[in-house]
């Protein structure tokens, strides 16, 4: 028979806490330790960036010597970022169904097929249907990692996280322009190797066990909401979407107009990149520790003024090219980063996998637009163009920086709390809380729950003072409640641990008692045998 003294009843525990406590074990400390943590996905858009970065120069040299006109092959490297706009819309519904993995390789695998029709196909309508899925599938690619990204980073190191990522990113593209003279740029090799390095990309995501985002319900993210809330981070993501797609559109084009040999074609570009990756890390701690907004306003004044420099020098030796495009890139390319940086910080983590998707799709926007300015500067000024359209953005940057300004966190969420068209998904387990709230909505009378006396006199507005002390005693009353749930659950516990008591010593009298009736049953049984003899 069990003894109650002995047996200690355990206490109760809430699920909640423990997973709470594996979220919080599982969160990184530093921006070095959630690298580690997600290597793979690193690792794995390192490769991507890689095909991507020979890819976008294989097309624009290819473009050349086919016999595009500038024109066209705007158009060529602009349907990407057309395929970019509805990417970026789409890959966050996707992300909430099948989640983050499958979301990747499925994007990945597309844009492995699409190369490959670029080299059996050299049509400029071809070119242009693959661009558009290409910028499709990578838009889609750029939500999920920075999506990841985010919600494993916090505000204190955001900045130096995502630059860790877009070193790594840099490198990549970098490392792509490189490979340019593998092979001849007018056969199919160069484009079956974009292929292999695109496939090889899923085997780490696939084979690693790296910690997804939590499965909470993203808040809708529109555009517009994402400027009140993020006006600085949202514009300058468009801003800078027009300057990079005129880099990774337009620079290998520049650079051949410019009467550079296709190796050096190459190297140009891969100084260009090398500069961005050189310079990320330290912009990115800078951010962290500064404002954002000075940082930005230091680098895109630092853009035009070596635009304008540059001029005179396009067309020169393959060094002054060389440290063009370092410096340009290491001002130019290092800018998004720091524009996401400064809009994620304001964002709560359920907002972030949606606001990376609007995000996603400023930038997309703006890079419709890079190829395109920049195609028919151009036409217009000679390859020289393509310096006096980073220029032109760069003025539009430093306008931004220096006349946007964010609302404060806390009268954000005051404003939010006061327009009943945003919501905010509430998770569906029970909490003491709203169990004290649920209690006291039953039990509330319901007579005259939908009735109006439109004759009755208005009540008088209340002061802030007023108004304040109802909140209060609001609160208290609610808090109350909590407390009183609280106490009715302990009570109905102890009547249950008194009932199993009393169930112990029930059972314990019991056996007492046929004890005692097996003993006189055997005394009953006796008394015949001794009277016999």
């Amino acid at each position: 028979m069990p003894n109650p003294q002995q047996e200690a009843i355990p206490t109760p525990t809430f699920e909640t806490e423990s997973l709470d406590t594996s979220r919080k074990r599982l969160q990184p400390t530093s921006s070095l330790g959630a690298a580690v943590v997600l290597w793979s996905l690193l690792l794995g858009m390192g490769m991507l960036m890689l095909a991507n970065g020979l890819q976008g120069s294989l097309l624009g040299i290819r473009a050349s010597s086919e016999g595009f006109s500038n024109t066209m092959t705007g158009i060529i490297m602009s349907a990407y970022f057309a395929g970019f706009l509805l990417g970026s819309t789409l890959a966050p519904r996707k992300l909430r169904r099948v989640g983050h993995v499958r979301t990747f390789a499925a994007l990945a695998s597309i844009t492995s097929v699409c190369i490959l029709i670029h080299a059996l196909y050299v049509v400029p309508e071809v070119w242009i249907a693959m661009r558009f899925i290409t910028g499709f599938a990578f838009a889609g690619l750029y939500v999920v990692a920075e999506s990841w990204l985010n919600s494993q980073a916090t505000n204190q190191m955001r900045g130096r996280l995502l630059a860790i990522y877009m070193v790594i990113t840099y490198l990549g593209m970098g490392g792509g322009q490189l490979l340019l003279n593998v092979a001849n740029p007018d056969t199919y090799l160069l484009f079956i190797l974009v292929s292999v390095i695109m496939s090889l990309a899923l085997v780490p995501m696939l084979l690693s066990a790296s910690p997804q985002p939590e499965g909470a319900q993203p808040e809708a993210m529109g555009i517009v909401r994402l400027l009140r809330l993020a006006p600085l981070g949202t514009l300058g993501g468009f801003a800078t979407g027009i300057a990079n797609g005129t880099v990774f559109g337009m620079g290998a084009v520049y650079a051949d107009r410019a009467g550079l040999p296709v190796q050096e074609v190459s190297w140009f570009m891969g100084a260009f990149i090398l500069g961005a990756a050189l310079l990320q890390w330290p912009l990115g701690k800078l951010s962290d520790k500064l404002s954002a907004k000075k940082v930005i306003l230091g680098c895109s004044l630092g853009a035009i003024a070596l635009s304008i420099g540059g001029v005179p020098f396009s067309g020169g030796s393959m060094l002054t090219m060389a440290l063009l495009g370092a410096g340009l890139g290491g001002l130019i390319l290092t800018q998004y980063s720091l524009f996401l940086a400064a809009a994620n910080n304001l964002l709560t983590t359920p907002q972030i996998i949606s606001a990376s998707g609007t995000l996603v799709l400023m930038h997309g926007a703006g890079a419709i637009l890079g190829p395109l300015t920049a195609g028919l500067l151009m036409e217009r000024f000679g390859a020289v163009g393509f310096l006096y359209t980073l220029t032109a953005i760069h003025v539009l940057i430093v306008i931004l920086a220096a006349s946007v300004t964010s609302k404060p966190r806390q009268e954000l969420d005051a404003e939010e709390g006061d327009h009943p068209g945003h919501y905010v998904v509430a998770p569906s387990t029970t909490s003491p809380l709203s169990a004290a709230w649920v209690e006291e909505a039953i039990t509330e009378p319901e007579t005259g729950q939908l009735e109006f006396d439109f004759d009755a006199e208005p009540e008088p507005e209340l002061s802030e003072e007023e108004l304040a002390a109802q909140q209060q005693e609001a609160a208290s009353e609610a808090e109350e409640g909590v407390v009183q749930q609280v106490d009715n659950e302990e009570g109905v516990m102890n009547d249950r641990v008194t009932g199993m008591e009393d169930d112990w010593h029930l059972d314990g009298h019991i056996d007492e008692q046929a004890q005692h009736l097996s003993e006189e049953e055997r005394r009953v049984k006796s008394e015949p045998e001794r009277e016999s003899y």
